[in-house]
């Protein structure tokens, strides 16, 4: 990379060029930001009771049809029996009235075998009113959203090989139309089955897209331009599609209209095929230099310098120069006890960060009185976790960092059952001060990942972490129905998760102040340091890299 950055060096870092290239690349991340938060209004519950026929029942036992039940500490009508319908219309025939000629509590129930009536207060419609997710099918709710990330999970598996090989730029904007496409065919599911399956494969392209367009970036950005755009420009994308999402799905209320509006902006980014470049970095590394250099000259002519006759040094006489370079696979890592306890620390760490995060993002409807606001909110605070995450790269020794986001989280979310009803906001602000610190320690664990392991494992000891907190994100809608039990269960289990690791990021290595490892013997002969040691060096640069949401 350094003698790329070399080689285009007469480029500038800020002009026309790489502008173009910047916010146009996180164009493209924004469709991600809104899809991957979206079931937090596409799979809400709405209100609902059993549907009452209205034949051959009297008004008064129409509306006496519904047992009421206690849920929440209040007297509600229940959402999944009724009495049975049979017996009542018999005792509306013979002219008795509910309540004073007949004790309700002796009439026989029965399941909603007529179907659901739905709340049309907050949502016209959603996925769950749909497909009737509800009662006897409400284990069918949090799986959908699981199901999404599952296909983001094989997206993480194969996008970066089927990259390396064909190309960022096709990889980017097929990930873009299955996107998509398959955003806009969910509409016209027939069954939830077959809404999954698509899904599924939304999911496939959702984290293609965003990890193409990450490395399309920092490839063919240099200098302070590389910096920001891995470090803020991408997360930024992400925050303010998330940010849009809250604000389509107030003026649209409908889950269909919804999924229009979602898949729009990414038939708006399709396009950019036009605009957009391949990385000349990834054309030299499979040695097409003709047109890799054909791109850098367009370049120089946008930022209107002169191009030097011969850009790219195509001999490989430097190669020769250079010594062999280890080569490492995941076996590596689990043969030495060092390496093995290493790894396992960290995927537990990373597990329980993601799924904390995502158990909080995706539980925003149940936040507020109005989840409107409350995803706003939640997609408000992942600014200023982004701006103090990069503060936090350059100055703070990392186990501490990580210490201190896993402390708060667990604090902040164990203490929300604490809060009486009375002063709802104090609840609220505790929820995001946990989404905050969650959004920044992502950031940060990819950072300590990659500062951790040598330069030939780096990529595939992420690859392993990566993978382990995608399984967090696929259990953390389920985590949100543990509610369903106990109103604050779910903050519970993911306060303890948080608790844990903080036992667990004890035992890991420093890698702040420290160069990076260049071989598995130099990061198995780290070892750690005390805060004040660590603080005192000063020949490290902190990797400034923004952890995928997808």
């Amino acid at each position: 990379m350094q003698h790329y950055d070399r080689s285009v060096g007469f480029l500038g870092t800020w002009g026309r060029f790489q502008l173009i290239v910047f916010f146009l690349l996180c164009f493209t991340i924004l469709p991600n930001g809104m899809g991957s938060f979206s079931f937090v209004f596409l799979t809400d519950t709405p209100r609902h009771r059993c549907r009452i026929p209205e034949a051959n029942l009297s008004l008064e036992w129409q509306q006496a049809a519904v047992p009421l039940e206690v849920a929440d500490g209040e007297l509600q009508p229940s959402r999944c029996r009724r009495y049975r319908l049979d017996v009542l219309r018999n005792l509306s025939a013979g002219g008795l009235l509910p309540g004073r000629d007949v004790n309700l509590s002796s009439v026989q129930q029965e399941d909603c075998v007529d179907g659901w009536v739905y709340s049309t207060e907050i949502y016209q419609s959603t996925v769950v009113s749909q497909y009737d997710l509800v009662c006897g099918h409400r284990w069918k709710q949090p799986l959908t959203a699981t199901i999404f990330f599952l296909g983001v999970l094989g997206g993480s598996l194969i996008s970066g090989v089927i990259s390396d090989k064909f190309g960022r730029k096709p990889v980017l904007f097929t990930s873009i139309i299955i996107q998509a496409v398959f955003t806009l065919v969910q509409i016209a599911a027939p069954s939830w089955e077959v809404f999954c399956f698509f899904l599924f494969c939304n999911g496939l392209g959702s984290n293609s897209n965003y990890m193409s367009g990450y490395v399309m970036g920092t490839e063919i950005l240099t200098g302070n331009a590389r910096a920001v755009y891995s470090s803020m420009g991408v997360c930024l994308g992400f925050a303010l599609g998330y940010m849009m999402l809250p604000l389509f799905a107030y003026f649209i209320r409908t889950w269909q209209m919804l999924l229009v509006a979602i898949g729009v902006p990414c038939l708006i980014c399709i396009p950019l095929w036009w605009v957009l470049p391949e990385s000349p970095m990834w054309l030299l590394s499979q040695g097409r230099v003709t047109e890799a250099e054909a791109i850098v000259r367009k370049a120089a002519k946008m930022n209107r310098v002169v191009a030097p006759e011969k850009i790219f040094d195509d001999s490989k006489s430097q190669a020769g120069e250079e010594r062999p370079v280890e080569r490492y696979t995941v076996s590596d890592l689990l043969r030495k006890r060092s390496t093995i306890m290493t790894t396992s620390l960290l995927c537990w760490v990373w597990f329980s960060m993601s799924t904390c995060y995502y158990g909080l993002s995706l539980n925003t409807s149940q936040l507020h009185s109005d989840p409107y606001i409350s995803c706003f909110l939640s997609a408000l605070v992942e600014v200023p976790a982004y701006l103090s995450c990069s503060l936090a790269i350059r100055y703070l020794p990392r186990r501490m960092a990580v210490l201190g986001v896993f402390l708060i989280m667990g604090l902040a979310l164990f203490s929300i059952q604490l809060v009486p009803q009375s002063i709802l906001g104090v609840a609220v602000a505790l929820e995001m001060l946990g989404k905050f610190v969650a959004t920044g320690g992502t950031s940060l664990l990819y950072v300590f990942t990659a500062e951790l392991y040598p330069t030939s494992l780096r990529n595939t000891a992420s690859g392993l972490c990566l993978m382990l907190s995608r399984t967090g994100s696929c259990i953390a809608p389920f985590i949100i129905q543990l509610n369903i039990f106990f109103k604050y269960v779910s903050y519970t289990t993911l306060s303890i998760l948080a608790m844990l690791s903080i036992l667990a990021t004890l035992f890991l290595p420093e890698s702040f102040g420290h160069p990076l490892p260049e071989t598995l013997q130099h990061m198995q002969k780290r070892q750690r340091v005390t805060f004040p040691n660590i603080c005192g060096q000063k020949n490290s640069k902190p990797i400034k890299v923004c952890e995928s949401r997808l």
